[in-house]
C-alpha cells in the first residue's frame, strides 16, 4: 500500500464516521482510529513467512482488531477555553525574534494579549476575556486555525 492509498483511506475514515478500520495484507498491516478530534494511524510491516501464499483481493476488507483501553483523559471541565474568534494563522509572538505572549503556567488578566491571528495580512491581537493561569496551549505556532477553535485552556483564579 503506497502513501496515496493510505491518505485516501484516512480521508475516507474521517468522513465516514467509522471509529476504526484495520487492514492486513501478507506483509503489511494498518489500523486507523478516529476519536473525533484526531486520527491515529498504526502501521507495521509484517515479516513474510517462507512458504506464504499470495493474499487474495478479499484480504483488503476491514478486519476487527482488539483495541487496548485508552488512557484516562484529564478532566478539563473546570478550565475555561479561549477560542479563536476568526479563521487565520495562529502566532504566539508578534515576530520570530520577540518573546512569546504567554507560556504554560503564566498568569493572565482579562484584556491581556495571549496571541495573534493573522487573517488576510492583518494581524489581530487576541485578548483574554478571563483572568487565570494558562494550563495548556492547544495550537502549534504558525498553524492555521478555524473560527471557534480552542486555543488555550485557562484555570480561573
Amino acid at each position: 500500500m503506497d502513501i496515496k492509498q493510505i491518505q485516501d483511506l484516512i480521508r475516507f475514515v474521517s468522513k465516514s464516521g467509522v471509529n476504526e478500520v484495520a487492514i492486513e495484507q501478507k506483509d503489511f498491516k494498518i489500523t486507523i482510529k478516529t476519536t473525533g478530534e484526531q486520527t491515529v494511524v498504526h502501521h507495521a510491516t509484517l515479516p513474510l513467512p517462507a512458504a506464504a501464499a499470495p493474499a487474495p483481493a478479499a484480504a483488503l476488507a476491514p478486519a476487527a482488531v482488539a483495541v487496548p483501553a485508552a488512557p484516562a483523559v484529564a478532566d478539563t471541565s473546570n478550565y475555561i477555553t479561549i477560542k479563536s474568534p476568526m479563521i487565520g494563522t495562529f502566532y504566539r509572538s508578534s515576530s520570530p525574534d520577540k518573546p512569546l505572549f504567554v507560556n504554560v503556567g503564566d498568569e493572565i488578566k482579562s484584556g491581556s494579549v495571549v496571541c495573534i491571528i493573522e487573517a488576510m495580512k492583518l494581524f489581530n491581537e487576541i485578548e483574554a476575556e478571563v483572568s487565570g493561569r494558562i494550563v495548556k496551549i492547544l495550537v502549534d505556532n504558525a498553524s492555521p486555525v478555524e473560527y471557534d477553535q480552542p486555543l488555550f485552556l485557562v484555570e480561573p483564579i
